[in-house]
């Protein structure tokens, strides 16, 4: 005579939802502690690179990149037209542009990690260029005077995140200020945007005054 199988009874139902709703509950706890370390190293290297140039121009009287003395200094390296600009966009790939020249030069002084040759833009830490440039305008109106700092690739919830904590959330106005991307690490400064839009495919670049 066979037996019937015997089913799950509630208790033991219960106990697998409460293993399932705890390891979903750990899971998402640990994706939003990875994002906030993201949050966290963008700002800091944003505010690196800054103290970084600060210090650079107090050390040799100079800009980074701009700077017409660096062969002097290291003979390896390429100097600059001491205009008191760094010419070139922050995501340059030509390495003519002083943008480029700018990270060598700091990578030469110490004052930032990487190899000393290298003329290549930080990456942060979602994958993005981080750069430095002189002046910021949507093609009709300067947005920002000076040395502006920008970086790149930042999904919604970061560059949202970012601003909000640094400045005022608004990407339109303030200290920060937030950019749609037409391309990877590409913003389209023409464009203004009025919030973050956090649809799991556009990606912003946040800029700020140095």
């Amino acid at each position: 005579m066979q037996q019937g199988q015997q089913g799950f009874t509630l208790i033991e139902i219960a106990i697998v939802l409460v293993v399932i709703g705890l390891l979903l509950g750990g899971i998402l706890k640990g994706q939003e502690m990875i994002t906030q370390g993201k949050i966290r190293s963008i700002e800091k290297e944003l505010d690196g690179v800054a103290v970084a140039v600060l210090g650079y121009q107090d050390r040799y009287k100079a800009l980074p990149g701009d700077d017409n003395g660096a062969k002097g200094r290291w003979p390896d390296a390429a100097d600059g037209d001491a205009d008191g600009n760094v010419e070139g966009a922050f995501n340059s790939a030509s390495a003519d542009d002083e943008s480029r020249k700018l990270w060598n030069h700091l990578r030469r002084s110490g004052l930032i990690g990487g190899a000393a040759d290298s003329l290549d833009q930080p990456v942060n830490a979602v994958g993005g260029k981080t750069g430095i440039q002189t002046n910021l305008s949507d093609g009709t109106k300067t947005l920002f005077t000076g040395l502006v700092a920008c970086t790149t690739n930042l999904p919604a919830k970061i560059a949202n995140a970012i601003d909000a904590q640094q400045d005022d959330g608004n990407p339109g106005k303030g200290s920060i200020l937030g950019f749609g991307q037409s391309a990877v690490n590409t913003p389209d400064f023409s464009t203004a945007i009025a919030a973050y839009v956090d649809d799991g495919s556009k990606s912003y670049t946040l800029c700020k005054a140095i």
